[in-house]
Formats: C-alpha cells, sequence, structure tokens
C-alpha cells in the first residue's frame, strides 16, 4: 500500500506568491516523509487551480525535492498542441532526474475548454488523437502522424524523456464508463466519490485490466504493475475535535472554489462536482473527507482501504484556505502516526 499526494492549489486567500513559496515546502516535506507521487491538478479560469500551467509549476518542485515522483493529473490534452507538450514532458522527465507520471484527460469543464475557444463537444476525439501522437513522439525517432485534427510530417524527436520507453501514464475517473478505459489501456488509475460509488468504478477498471497487455510506461512500484487508487482529503490533528475545527472552513473555501462557475452560470456541475457536498461534516459522512486524530484517522482509512481493495491513496491535505502550519502538521502527524501502518496492509 503506497500513499501520494493530491493538490488542487485552491486559491488560499493568501498572496499567491506566499502561497506558491509555501506549496514548494508542502511538497519538499512530503519528499522527506515518503510520500510516492505528488499530483497536481490542472483547471483554468476558476480559483479551484493557481497553477494552470502545471509543468512550470512543478519545474520549481522538482528542484526543491529529490524522491517523491511528481506529475499533472491531469494534463488537459485538448488545449495542448501534442508536439509541444512531447517536448515539455521529455524536458520535465529529464529535470527531474526521471520522476515524471503523466496523466491525461480531455477535460470535465465545458466552461473552461469554451474560455480556450474550443468546443467541448470534439475534445473526446481530440484528446484520442493527442494520446497517440505523445505516445508514438515519445517512443519514436520521428513523429509522423496524419488524422482529423492534428497532422505532423517527418519531425525529429530530438527530446526524448529519461525513463523508457516513456513515463507511467495515469487516468483518473468518476464513473464506469471512464473507469473501464482506464482499466482496457492500461493506466494507472485512481477514482473519487463515495465508498459505493468508488467501489463500482474501482471493479470497472479490474475487470477491464484483466484484458489488457500490461500498465503502460516505465516499470513502478505497484503490485500487479498498476496504481489501482483513491483520493481522499485528510485532515490530521491531536483530537478529533482539534481537526474537525481545521478542516471545517478550509472545507468551505475548497467547495466554493470548485461549484464557482458552475453556479456562476446556474447550471449543474459533472458528477464529481455534484457530490461534493458543502460541508465537511457531509463529506465525512460519505468518507470523502477524514478528520481526525492519528488513532480515528488510522481505523477509517483502514476500512476504506479495506473495502475498496486499492493499492494507492492520494491525500490532499492541504485544501482551501487552510493555514500553512496546519497542512504541514497534518502531513507530518499522518506520514509519523499512520501511515507506517496502513502501508503494511496488502491489498489486490
Amino acid at each position: 500500500m503506497r500513499f501520494g499526494i493530491f493538490d488542487h492549489v485552491d486559491h488560499s486567500g493568501r498572496a499567491l506568491a506566499d502561497q506558491l513559496a509555501q506549496r514548494v515546502e508542502y511538497v519538499a516535506a512530503a519528499d522527506k516523509n515518503g510520500f510516492y507521487c505528488y499530483h497536481v491538478a490542472e483547471h483554468h479560469a476558476t480559483p479551484l487551480n493557481m497553477v494552470p500551467v502545471p509543468g512550470v509549476f512543478l519545474g520549481a518542485v522538482a528542484q526543491a525535492t529529490k524522491h517523491i515522483r511528481l506529475g499533472p493529473l491531469t494534463y488537459l490534452l485538448p488545449l495542448y498542441s501534442p508536439l509541444r507538450l512531447i517536448e515539455e514532458i521529455g524536458l520535465f522527465d529529464h529535470l527531474s532526474n526521471g520522476r515524471m507520471e503523466i496523466g491525461v484527460g480531455r477535460g470535465v469543464s465545458p466552461f473552461e475548454l469554451n474560455y480556450h475557444n474550443f468546443d467541448p463537444d470534439t475534445a473526446r476525439e481530440v484528446y484520442a488523437e493527442a494520446l497517440e501522437i505523445i505516445l508514438a513522439g515519445m517512443t519514436n525517432d520521428r513523429l509522423n502522424y496524419e488524422g482529423k485534427h492534428f497532422s505532423y510530417h517527418d519531425v525529429p524527436m530530438e527530446l526524448r524523456p529519461l525513463q523508457f520507453p516513456h513515463p507511467p501514464l495515469w487516468y483518473p475517473s468518476s464513473n464506469t464508463k471512464g473507469s473501464a478505459y482506464a482499466g482496457s489501456k492500461g493506466f494507472n488509475f485512481c477514482t473519487l466519490g463515495g465508498v459505493k460509488d468508488a467501489m463500482n468504478n474501482i471493479q470497472s477498471f479490474k475487470e477491464a485490466y484483466v484484458g489488457s497487455h500490461s500498465a503502460l510506461g516505465s516499470p513502478n512500484a505497484f503490485d500487479g504493475g498498476v496504481a489501482v487508487g483513491i483520493s481522499r482529503q485528510v485532515t490530521v490533528a491531536e483530537t478529533d475535535q482539534e481537526a474537525i475545527k481545521i478542516a471545517e472552513p478550509a472545507y468551505q473555501v475548497w467547495h466554493n472554489s470548485l461549484t464557482k462557475l458552475w453556479r456562476e452560470h446556474q447550471v449543474e456541475g459533472p458528477a464529481f462536482a455534484r457530490n461534493a457536498v458543502d460541508s465537511v461534516e457531509k463529506a465525512m459522512s460519505q468518507g470523502l473527507h477524514i478528520a481526525g486524530s492519528p488513532e480515528t484517522v488510522k481505523e477509517l482509512l483502514g476500512e476504506q482501504i479495506e473495502a475498496l481493495d486499492v493499492n494507492y491513496m492520494i491525500i490532499a491535505f492541504n485544501i482551501g484556505s487552510m493555514a500553512h502550519e496546519d497542512s504541514l502538521r497534518s502531513l507530518d502527524m499522518f506520514a509519523e502516526e499512520v501511515m507506517p501502518t496502513l502501508q503494511k496492509v496488502n491489498t489486490t
């Protein structure tokens, strides 16, 4: 059982330069505490994500860390020139000394895509072409591709990734169809949502993965060759009451940022946004947010790991307006008093 970090880097209310400097310190602490990977989101024109160019932000993180793996979860492929992204991946994989993990997706917010003058209706097919091109470019000396949306002819691939054949690929999904797609392609995988929904998604992934050849990318550290993950928010403090007191206002700020575009346009968000309840108490009742003392957190997360049969948990300790010191203390307490026990759990 392994543990990683997920981060929206949503607006905290502090000066952005200060917040970003603190985030680098936060990831450095995760590195020292033995977390497997730091996964950062990509969103646009929303306070939910203040690093809409994840490669730039992760370049700074790479220089402040030594062991923790790093990567976007996810690159929104329809918004990129595939050739330019191949070059970014190659550069960052060398810059991080082979620590990159590549998350890919098409984007779930039509508003964010529209802000880039991109038609959301074509996102799925553009994503599929872009992924084909990126995989071809990372594994060949020259890139040739002819498709509906992209065309490349005899492009020299001078900047190949350090990892062979390329960094591991990830695909997150909050529904069974996307989960089955991830399994069939051999992606590393994570999901979210309540235990029942997450269980259905994980089952869909596992059933589809059995029929695929192997995991995409260089070998990784997960049993079975692929990550089967769940994402959770976690707040650890000396007592249950203190943890909830810290989590409650921070969660509210995070949730307001999550739903801002949907509220402004007066429409329902995608499933993951609709299912993100509006208080930390509700989130705790569904197992989406775990707040408590180390013993409480250990017990509740252990129950979820066993029920879901996952080998990876991606945790967001730092959300919303949470004080930098509180997030660091939560991370440290988890690493020292919770993680050693849960790492011994045999899963998948």
